[in-house]
Order: structure tokens, then sequence, then C-alpha cells
């Protein structure tokens, strides 16, 4: 399995010669979903969602098929009718040959007087790779490798590093970092790789990791 990095929540992941991409956001690369066989969009927002890089990557591979919340899906089901599929907590489906399910229900709360928006995670071939979206959703499982959320409006380092011990993940790489500078990153790097209790990595947006 080859997961491959792309700027801030957006991983590719691909198997035996399929690709599955996650969250190809507008803060992603305009090409992150091209050429994917399934994707997955975890909520709402346009770090997450963004309909033209959808559109296009569905317009590429006509096989193309995508899983994601109502939220998302009222958006762009009628333009590709058949092949836009709704999933909530609880749900399973294959999807470009991995084994998905669907964990948690809602975003993580940015602050008390913002409505919560729904936001959901996926676990791949039965704990693989889990990329909760914007929360911090404990699966009911043993996870290999955790994408990690490591800086937003709706969270602070403490409660990154509580996550990492709660999921205890064989390794966890950085994800949702577009926000997080330079200056910063040596002591993400240092403080979640020293109390997080696990195998902490980052990848550069392009590079790639074999699981």
């Amino acid at each position: 399995m080859k997961l491959t990095k792309k700027s801030h929540a957006c991983v590719r992941v691909e198997k035996d010669g399929q690709v599955l991409v996650i969250d190809p956001g507008g803060f992603s690369e305009q090409d992150a979903a091209l050429g994917a066989d399934a994707i997955l969009v975890t909520h709402e927002h346009a770090d997450h969602f963004e309909e033209s890089r959808l559109r296009a990557a569905m317009e590429d591979n006509p096989a193309a098929r995508i899983w994601t919340l109502r939220s998302v899906a009222e958006k762009i089901a009628a333009a590709f009718p058949g092949r836009v599929h709704t999933v909530g907590h609880g749900d399973t489906f294959t999807a470009a040959g991995f084994d998905v399910q669907v964990h948690g229900e809602l975003h993580a709360v940015i602050h008390p007087d913002i409505p919560r928006i729904t936001n959901v995670g996926y676990l791949l071939d039965g704990g693989r790779i889990f990329h909760p979206g914007d929360a911090l959703t404990v699966p009911d499982q043993p996870v290999e490798t955790l994408m990690l959320p490591v800086m937003a409006p709706w969270n602070k380092i403490a409660e990154v590093i509580d996550y990492v011990r709660e999921v205890r993940p064989q390794r966890a790489y950085d994800i949702h970092d577009a926000l997080l500078t330079d200056l910063a990153r040596p002591i993400y790097d240092h403080q979640i790789g020293a109390l997080g209790g696990t195998d902490h990595q980052r990848l550069a947006p392009g590079a790639s990791a074999r699981l």
C-alpha cells in the first residue's frame, strides 16, 4: 500500500493498481483527485471539499465514484447520477479495492456559538489507515496508521497529543497542516513525538511512504 501526502488534509492511497483519494479540498493541489478510482470526503468545509476538483476527477475517469455524507452528496450527486454514494457512521463499503468503515458523526467544536456540522472519518482495510476528517474520533478497533490533524482553529496541541495516546496507532502522519508555519513545525514534531507515545512522522506534499 502506498500513501502519498497532498497539501493540507488530502491523501492518496494506492493498492493493486487502484487509487483512493480522501479530502481533495481547496487547500490541496488542483489535480489532487485526478486519476482517482474512488474519492472519500469527510465533510463540507472548503479545505476538505472543493466541487471543481471532484468534478474534474469524475469527468477524467468515468468509472470513478464518490462516497461522502449527505451535505456534500447533495451538492454534486445530480451531476453524476449513480456515482455519488451517501454514507454515515457505522456504514461499510468497498471503494477502489479498499474495505472502508465509517466512523464519527460530528465536526469538532470550533466555538460554542458555531453550530456543529456533520463529519465522518474513514477506516481503511480493517485499520491499516484512519482519516478522521475534522474530529478526534477514536475507532473501535486498532489503527496502524493514523492521519493526524495537527493544526486547526478547533484544536490545540494538548488535544492532539491526547488523541494519539487514545488511538494508540503504530504510526501517525501529519495532516491538516496548511496553516502550520515552518517556524512552528519543529515544536509540533518534538512535542507530539516525545509525548504521543507512537512513531510520529511528517510527509511533505507529494512525498510517499510504503505501508
